[in-house]
């Protein structure tokens, strides 16, 4: 057995698009309230005709900063607290009545804190009707010439509409008639006293260019949504809510006389993807009073209560549906044509919207604490949804719109998908207690503002030749002038007929008794003849008035032909207008579209543009600032290059004069010593001289270096003099005892093999004394393969020292080879080599100085006093070299 597969739902098509529609944004117009008595201070300020402001009131803060802000907010249109009903009736619902009238749908809903004048705006009180009651008596002042009977039109259940004949719409009244149905109120009945005087009659507006050729109705339906419920305001089960049901025996239905609830209403969804209430009882009316009369009667039954701020606060919200039916009429003119694709429905949508509230305020309890939030849900829901839409179309984004969230929202879904005119008057109250719910009235309104809805299309044009009615009707008149001029009125025709049937001669008694009565049948022969003479005279009567209504007939489809050839041809020129209407139209759509894009372009541009200007307005600024901080730094540079410089000529002449002034001392102390070292070297002499005899030999003489004999004996200088000059090179050392140099044996000597480490960026410095290491491997980079044929390791690394100089380092250490089978190196010493300027002149004096000596000094010279003298002066105290070996001074870079 094969199990039937499982049907998937059917995917909703989506909402109507009409190819080449456009869209206009949602009206939204503000309307300010008088000041009540009790109100003191005021918060809003009419600017112009299309702009208020909006002031903080005292003591009130509007941002962190503790600032007042005053902000302003832009309307189509803003009406002070000196407009009239009128003036705002004229601009705001007059043109949805006339796009009601040429079969276009619209919605006007008011919106505003609680106590802010909406159901004044929509309803009026008596002698100001209010936007209500002025679009009915314009609708039915416009219409009323051209109404259909009652119960030509009649509704079904799938929100459509059916046309019935005026047989079926006779015996349909005729039905209701007998049938006890509750009459709505005609306008021949007495209105109530209220509502009585709710317009004047001169107030009254009509709209232009009515079909004529079209047949009208009119019907009217009220609901109210209540804690989120529907419920129909025109039921008749309503009135009697408190009361129990009674069954034909006056017992009760239930055993408890408790009473019954109204029941709610559904939405549904018809062919045409529009919302409607299902079961919704939608009431006939010929006449503006009918029309507000049924509205008045539900009225009365919408939920009010009386809060802290409003005494007759609406606890929901209403909406009053207009629904406008209109057929053509047929190629005749007479009767409505019985085609239902023919049949245009409009309606007009009239919403008085519950005002917003805290509870806090209006001091609610209980039940208005719940209807207060639900109130504020669904109008919470609206903006939601509002904002939602404006964000798809400027954003490109397809997000979803929860209408469903709300009845209020479900109900009007098609306005803002499909298309129609949709405004708002938005009512505000200036107390400044009302302040914070104004300032989210006025944010809501202007983000409406934004929002586009699409337009709604014009309704396509009868087959039918336009101007019927007036065609038959003067068909008719002039009919009946012709009938008069030829012979009488019609009315007269026919009485002459009717008259001379009923003067026919009445038939005699044609009873014969007697064979030979001779009287009896001639009198029925004249009789006879007399009533074929009359019967011959009406004959030729109806005769003469057919060939007269043939001829008539005749000359008017002659008429009637040529009139239709001139139609032909208008019809002809007016495809081709339509055609280059519909050229044109298309090219206006596409070059809105392209205006569209371009406007969304430049807007994209200019908020680029406004960042890149600020941007660079930053970076010029930053840019200043910090010109103007380099500009401060090269000042101050220069200024503490100045002092550096005036510093530094000022130590170095302040360092000159006292170089200049310790020279000049210590040349005159070294005079001092000097001289006192000759006068001690005299006594010395002398006293040597003395002490010696002539007969003592002199010692054997020395091997030393031999002196020139030119070479004067050595002389105290004089003072005038100055010391003697030492010499920059030192002395040669004696022929017979050369001096070897020491030398020191590098630890590096050996058998060891070396690796001989010089990295690349090691500088050649040219010096004379270079680490010679036998028996290594010089390498730039040192391998592990390299490190394992070797013993020792060497690093030549160099730096730069403190003083300036370049510093050689000798890093030597042990290669070893590790566990792992590599080889690491231990660093056991460091050598450092390093070179000095020859710039700083020695330190010590030489004996030899103005006297070189040669190598041919004897050892005599060394026991001759005055020189043993002289060297032993020069010798160092410490020393450990002998008399014959000469100190020589080395020549040491003094230190910065």
């Amino acid at each position: 057995m094969n199990r039937q597969q499982k049907g998937r739902t059917p995917r909703r098509p989506p909402p109507k698009k009409f190819p080449g529609s456009q869209s206009d944004p949602v009206g939204v117009y503000c309307r300010v309230r008088p000041l009540g008595q009790d109100d003191k201070e005021c918060c809003i300020e009419v600017i112009s005709s299309s702009t208020i402001q909006l002031h903080a009131p005292e003591g009130f803060k509007t941002n962190r900063n503790g600032e007042y802000k005053e902000t302003q907010y832009s309307f189509k249109k803003v009406f002070g607290v000196s407009i009239s009903q009128t003036d705002l009736f004229e601009h705001v619902a007059k043109p949805l009545v006339d796009d009601l009238i040429s079969g276009k749908n619209g919605l006007l809903f008011t919106y505003g804190v609680t106590g802010s004048g909406k159901t004044f705006t929509m309803t009026g009180s008596p002698g100001e009707g209010g936007l209500l009651p002025r679009s009915l008596y314009m609708i039915f002042n416009s219409i009323s010439p051209y109404q259909a009977k009652r119960y030509v039109f009649k509704t079904d259940d799938k929100n459509g509409m059916e046309v019935q004949s005026e047989v079926e719409a006779l015996l349909e009244r005729q039905r209701r008639d007998h049938v006890s149905i509750p009459k709505t109120p005609s306008s021949r009945q007495k209105l109530d006293p209220e509502i009585a005087d709710m317009i004047k009659t001169e107030d009254a507006y009509q709209t232009e260019g009515v079909d004529e050729d079209s047949s009208y109705c009119v019907f009217v339906s009220y609901v109210e949504i209540y804690n989120n419920y529907i419920y129909d305001l025109l039921e008749e089960t309503q009135d009697d809510v408190i009361k129990p049901k009674w069954n034909g025996g006056g017992t009760p239905v239930h055993p408890s006389t408790e009473s019954i609830a109204p029941q709610s209403r559904s939405l549904r969804e018809d062919q045409n993807h529009n919302m409607y209430v299902a079961g919704c009882m939608e009431v006939e009316v010929k006449s503006a009073e009918e029309a507000f009369q049924v509205f008045w009667r539900g009225q009365k039954k919408r939920k009010v209560a009386n809060t802290r701020l409003n005494r007759e606060s609406s606890r929901s919200h209403s909406v009053f549906i207009i629904k406008l039916a209109q057929a053509p009429l047929d190629a005749e003119g007479d009767n409505v044509l019985q085609d239902k694709n023919q049949v245009t429905v409009s309606q007009l949508c009239l919403v008085d919207l519950a005002g917003s509230e805290r509870t806090g305020r209006t001091g609610a309890e209980g039940t208005r604490v719940r209807e207060a939030g639900n109130i504020n849900q669904s109008l919470l829901t609206l903006r939601t949804c509002i904002e939602i839409l404006r964000e798809n179309q400027m954003c490109g984004t397809s997000k979803m719109v929860p209408y469903r969230d709300s009845k209020i929202t479900h109900l009007f879904k098609n306005y803002f998908d499909g298309e129609g005119k949709v405004r708002m008057v938005v009512c505000v109250n200036p107390n400044a207690d009302d302040y914070e719910e104004t300032l989210l009235v006025m944010r809501f309104a202007e983000m409406t503002q934004e929002v586009e809805v699409a337009r709604p299309v014009e309704r396509p044009i009868c087959g039918f030749t336009p101007g019927r009615r007036h065609r038959n009707q003067a068909f008719k008149e002039e009919l009946t002038r012709k009938l008069v001029e030829r012979g009488g009125p019609i009315d007269t025709d026919f009485h002459v007929l009717t008259n001379l049937v009923q003067s026919l001669p009445p038939l005699p008694s044609s009873e014969v008794t007697d064979p030979h009565d001779d009287i009896t049948l001639p009198r029925l022969i004249e009789a006879l003849e007399n009533r074929q003479r009359i019967r011959q005279t009406i004959v030729d009567e109806y005769n003469r008035k057919a060939d007269m209504i043939r001829s008539m007939i005749q000359h008017i489809d002659s008429n009637m032909v040529s009139t239709e050839n001139i139609l032909q041809e208008q019809n002809v020129k007016l495809l081709e207008k339509d055609q280059l209407i519909q050229s044109g139209k298309m090219e206006i759509e596409r070059l809105e579209k392209k205006i569209k894009t371009q406007e969304y372009k430049i807007d994209v541009l200019q908020k680029t543009t406004k960042n890149y200007e600020d941007d660079k307005r930053s970076m010029q600024q930053e840019l200043e600032t910090r010109e103007q901080r380099l500009h401060r730094e090269l000042s101050e540079k220069r200024r503490m290059e100045q002092r550096m410089q005036g510093m530094v000529t000022d130590t170095q002449h302040k360092w000159e004069k006292e170089c200049d002034r310790r020279v000049n001392a210590m040349q005159l102390t070294m005079q001092n010593k000097l001289w006192v070292k000759d006068e001690k070297l005299k006594q010395l002499k002398a006293i040597v001289t003395e002490s010696k005899t002539p007969g003592r030999p002199d010692p054997p003489p020395r091997q030393t270096h031999t002196a020139p004999q030119s070479q004067p004996r050595w002389q105290r200088p004089s003072r005038e003099e100055g010391p003697p000059k030492r010499s920059a090179s030192p002395s040669p050392l004696p022929t017979s005892t050369p001096v070897r140099p020491l030398h020191r044996r590098s630890r590096s000597a050996g058998g060891e093999k070396w690796v001989d480490h010089k990295p690349a960026s090691n500088l050649d410095l040219g010096t004379v004394l270079q680490p010679l290491i036998p028996n290594a491997i010089h390498v730039s980079t040192p391998s592990e393969k390299t490190l394992a044929k070797c013993d020792r390791y060497v690093l030549t690394h160099q730096e730069v020292a403190s003083d300036g100089e370049i510093e050689t380092k000798l890093i030597k250490g042990d290669v070893m080879k590790t566990r792992g089978g590599g080889q690491s190196v231990q660093f056991t010493d460091i050598e450092t080599l390093k070179q000095a300027l020859t710039n700083a002149p020695g330190r010590k004096r030489r004996s030899s100085e103005g006297a070189p000596a040669t190598g041919n000094q004897n050892d005599g010279a060394w026991t001759d006093v005055e020189t043993r003298c002289s060297r032993a002066v020069e010798m160092r105290a410490g020393s450990k070299a002998g008399p014959g070996y000469e100190q020589h001074a080395v020549i040491k870079r003094r230190k910065p």
